[in-house]
């Protein structure tokens, strides 16, 4: 475990001290394998730049300080409730009521917080059957009480949830979509077209945070970072835009561990050249698992 008094540099604002007794941070350092064919990871001391959310970027930066590495904190999206807050509790009114709905799908775990604060202290309606995309949904749900009928094993997409066999014969089936404002419309495209009556409720909005660059580029220019780590193509365009022309530069150069497919292709059609590595997933451990295997492959060359 690493030691709860070491501090990880929250690049923009100040040095923050991170404290590991979260569950979901334990189970991420359990689970963890790190490098390949599962050869002990060793960062030896590199800078490692974590965009993840403030509110979720402790087990990440925890795995990276197990493996020897700095985590340098850098949040790229602040999350906040949906404005429409009349919206959201008209919407949840309808879920509760008998017949409306059969299945509920969360795409993120901060769907499930923002829904079921919202929700409170109405109870889940037990008759609704529940779906995840993600590894972390379904941990966010569990955490809460609730159980998962419905999630991909991996691969942890809209595209992997639409290839389980729960979701090919949909036809007339009621389904909510719980999300952040802005999201995807992969989920309901696929399912109308396979003929459900599908629903969005928007629950919670990612902003582009309110960051000073000047410190993470003088960081970067000096050499204290050696990658970067991004789940998304909306973080990764948020990044951009808080980093500009000079980090842009800085960016292509250094290597860049994504968490699917679609933002190693956005990076590229926006002129990346760097070395690019896609992750499994987008979780903690896989991130890392990249991150250590992306090193042990450049250092055995």
């Amino acid at each position: 475990m690493p030691n709860p008094n070491a501090s990880s540099a929250l690049l923009g604002f100040a040095a923050l001290t991170p404290t590991y007794n979260d569950e979901g941070i334990r189970e991420a350092l359990a689970n963890a394998v790190f490098g390949m064919n599962d050869a002990p990871c060793v960062l030896s001391g590199r800078g490692i730049l974590v965009t993840r959310p403030a509110h979720q970027a402790n087990a990440l930066c925890a795995l990276i300080e197990t493996a020897g590495g700095r985590a340098l904190r850098f949040p790229v999206l602040d999350i906040h409730p949906i404005a429409d807050l009349a919206a959201v509790q008209a919407g949840l009114a309808r879920l509760t009521r008998p017949g409306e709905y059969d299945l509920a799908i969360f795409v993120s775990a901060n769907a499930v917080q923002y829904t079921l604060a919202a929700l409170t202290p109405r109870a889940w309606p037990i008759a609704v059957k529940i779906a995840a995309i993600g590894a972390a949904t379904a941990r966010a749900l569990a955490a809460q009480g609730l159980r998962v009928d419905v999630a991909p094993a991996r691969d942890f997409t809209s595209e992997a949830l639409l290839a389980l066999p729960e979701f090919q014969s949909v036809q007339n089936q009621r389904i909510l979509i719980l999300r952040g404002a802005g999201g995807r419309e992969t989920l309901r495209d696929v399912l109308s077209a396979r003929g459900a009556q599908v629903d969005y409720l928007d629950v919670y909005r990612r902003d582009t945070a309110t960051t000073d660059a000047s410190v993470l580029l003088e960081h970067w220019r000096a050499g204290a970072i050696d990658a970067v780590l991004i789940a998304s193509t909306e973080s990764l365009q948020k990044l951009l835009a808080i980093i500009g022309t000079l980090g842009t530069a800085l960016l292509s150069a250094t290597p860049l561990i994504v968490g699917n497919a679609r933002t190693r292709e956005l990076a590229r059609s926006l002129g990346l050249a760097g070395p690019l590595v896609v992750a499994r997933d987008a979780t903690d451990a896989a991130m890392v698992d990249a991150l250590c295997a992306h090193f042990a492959a450049a250092q055995a060359q």
